[in-house]
Order: structure tokens, then C-alpha cells, then sequence
């Protein structure tokens, strides 16, 4: 499985996916990302808060956080043959201030097609 793709769409928030079969648990996985956010990131959101509204650059930081912290669990999962992810959350800490951590984890199954 090593040169193959891992298989986003069997990656679920759920306990199962239709039309699978899990026949192999391989355990809980996880990526875990730890961000700060920079002086000059810090500057520029500060002048979007003055106009209102998304806050477009802390809400690009958080979504590249979220996909690789979601990534990095999904190469665990492939690391461990495993072809599919059931349970999958995503937990957020604020270590320091400016500094976040993402986990984002789940259990690793083996999926079979009915």
C-alpha cells in the first residue's frame, strides 16, 4: 500500500460507511500540528477586526492546521495498512498565547466492499 493512494472518501466522522464491510480494526491514529501565529499575521488581522466580519487570515491558518493535522493522521492510518478511518474528530488547545494545537484522530480500520 506503500505507492497507493490512501482513499479519502472511506474517512468518516461516522462509525461506518454503506456498502463496507470493516473487517479489521488497526487501532486509534492521530496528527498532531502545533501553530503560532506570527507577529506580521497578528498585524494584518488586527485591521481586519477593525472592519468586521471573517478574519480571513486566522481562518487560513486554522484550515491549513485542520488538513495537516488530518493528513498526518491518514499517513498513520496507510503506515499501518489500514485503508479507511471511522471515529475521525478533530480537538483544539491553546498551549500559549499564540500557540494552538490540532489533533485530529480516529480508528484505523480495513474496509472490504460489499
Amino acid at each position: 500500500m506503500e505507492n497507493e493512494v490512501f482513499d479519502h472518501s472511506l474517512v468518516t466522522t461516522g462509525f461506518e460507511i454503506p456498502g463496507y464491510t470493516i473487517v479489521l480494526n488497526k487501532g486509534v491514529v492521530k496528527g498532531i500540528i502545533v501553530r503560532s501565529r506570527s507577529i506580521l499575521g497578528n498585524i494584518g488581522a488586527s485591521f481586519q477586526t477593525i472592519l468586521g466580519g471573517n478574519i480571513s487570515l486566522y481562518t487560513q491558518l486554522c484550515e491549513k492546521s485542520r488538513d495537516d493535522a488530518y493528513n498526518l493522521m491518514c499517513q498513520h492510518a496507510k503506515d499501518l495498512g489500514a485503508n479507511g478511518i471511522i471515529s475521525m474528530r478533530y480537538d483544539t488547545n491553546e498551549l500559549a498565547q499564540g500557540i494552538a494545537e490540532v489533533l485530529c484522530y480516529g480508528t484505523a480500520v480495513i474496509f472490504n466492499k460489499n
